[in-house]
């Protein structure tokens, strides 16, 4: 099979979806793989290394895809790679659909095959290769928040943490998945009172006993306790995913009158279409808009902030489906493995994942 790896063009995304290691774990194999020039060179991965683990590069992303029978990216296409798809061709990527309506009907219109890495699933229900992005996403929005809290950022101007035996600041984090307990560990290494939202009892109890009491303030979700939980809140971190829907917004815009002035809002759940009413997309370049006082922190690939610790966690996610699609082709994979099967969102001008499906219809009505 030939593998293509074209260089991400989102704003300020460096991370890959094929390290070099990664591609000699697929040209031993016997496999192709086409690298698009320079697409790692932000990381330290050269041509050169790729050249060394078997790729051959190519010198513009039309070579790559033109070649390529799957394609494998971090993030979904660009409208100016949308020119590329075709039937094919097999895309696996972050697609995130009911995020971007519009894109996705171009993509479903181009015909090509498009398998999605955040709804791909496991045996215990989890979200193997959404994780690794979503941990390092719950740790950025907690250090992101923080820094946006200094007063030369607009923030209120306030510490979160403690100093000299004081507490320092409140906390509130809403859905308590991978990326909400990452940001509730920083939370505790900061020392910080913290309001732990959750639609899940059970989740919720399983929290309570690795982590106690201390500090910890355990809140079933309903819009009553939200309300409540953000109305002394510094900091509010957003990280609420339903698999393949758009997130539900959890923060409507009245609620952000009971918010200090100051405040930072992070909403995790972005690229997914954001939890917060107020919320739009960002980038690195430009990532917070300031509504009804509050700072909002809205970026649509935070994880691209640390591209080079991403893109590796990144792979050894992916890596063994890669080697599923590819040693037993597209197929026959998909048909052997229901869980990658979740994660087949496009498929000849059709989205055969349900969930998917009804999210687009009821963005449509």
């Amino acid at each position: 099979m030939i593998v293509g790896l074209p260089k991400e063009i989102k704003n300020n995304e460096h991370r890959v979806g094929l390290t070099p290691d990664s591609v000699a774990e697929i040209t031993k194999n016997g496999h192709e793989v086409v690298v698009q020039r320079d697409c790692g060179l932000e990381i330290g991965f050269t041509n050169e290394k790729y050249e060394e683990a078997g790729a051959k590069i190519l010198d513009n992303a039309s070579s790559v895809y033109e070649k390529s029978e799957l394609i494998i990216k971090v993030k979904e296409p660009m409208e100016s790679e949308v020119q590329y798809l075709n039937s094919d061709i097999t895309l696996f990527t972050y697609l995130h659909l009911a995020g971007n309506p519009d894109l996705a009907k171009k993509l479903i219109d181009s015909g090509v095959r498009g398998i999605a890495y955040e709804t791909v699933t496991s045996p215990d229900n989890t979200y193997p290769l959404l994780a690794p992005m979503s941990a390092i996403a719950g740790q950025i929005a907690f250090n992101v928040g923080n820094y946006f809290l200094l007063k030369q950022n607009a923030g209120k101007g306030v510490l979160i943490g403690t100093l000299d035996g004081v507490d320092l600041g409140l906390v509130t984090i809403i859905g308590c998945g991978v990326a909400g307990e990452e940001s509730l560990k920083k939370a505790i290494r900061n020392g910080v009172e913290v309001n732990l939202v959750d639609l899940s009892k059970e989740r919720l109890a399983d929290l309570k006993s690795k982590y106690g009491d201390n500090k910890i303030n355990y809140i079933v979700s309903s819009p009553d306790s939200i309300a409540e939980s953000i109305r002394n809140s510094d900091l509010i971190l957003g990280s609420v995913y339903s698999l393949g829907k758009n997130a539900p917004k959890v923060i409507t815009d009245s609620m952000l009158d009971l918010v200090n002035p100051g405040s930072v809002m992070v909403d995790i759940s972005i690229d997914q279409g954001g939890c917060f009413e107020s919320s739009k997309p960002t980038t690195h370049d430009d990532p917070t808009f300031i509504h009804k006082g509050i700072v909002h922190y809205c970026v649509t690939n935070m994880p691209g902030a640390v591209p080079l610790t991403a893109s590796n966690a990144l792979n050894r996610a992916t890596l063994s489906y890669i080697h599923e699609l590819t040693n037993k082709g597209i197929d026959v994979a998909l048909n052997e493995n229901k869980y990658l099967r979740d994660g087949l969102n496009i498929d000849n001008k059709d989205v055969p994942n349900q969930l998917v499906r009804e999210a687009l219809e009821s963005l449509d009505n």
